[in-house]
């Protein structure tokens, strides 16, 4: 497995919060591939910065709508960065 930046894991958790219902921090650290430590660490960022939240009657994160905005972008920025070795090519 390659080495992940620390925002291919954001957006990773993002994701994860985002399409399935009643997202644990089990299933976060089981789906995304991270040591509880690494978990705890990257989900305290998110919910500071308002990406993602934690609902206490489900006891589960979801992605917010700023979350989302973020995904958007960094999913936009993903797919210019894979194509621009085809673009150098190109010319």
């Amino acid at each position: 497995m390659k080495n992940r930046d620390r925002f291919e894991i954001l957006s990773l958790i993002l994701h994860i919060a985002n399409g399935y219902n009643n997202v644990t921090v089990t299933k976060i650290m089981n789906r995304a591939l991270l040591s509880y430590n690494q978990m705890k660490e990257h989900l305290m960022f998110l919910t500071e910065k308002d990406l993602l939240r934690y609902d206490e009657e489900n006891h589960a994160f979801k992605t917010t709508d700023k979350g989302m905005r973020f995904l958007q972008i960094y999913d936009r920025m993903e797919d210019m960065i894979k194509i621009w070795p085809q673009l150098q090519r190109a010319r």
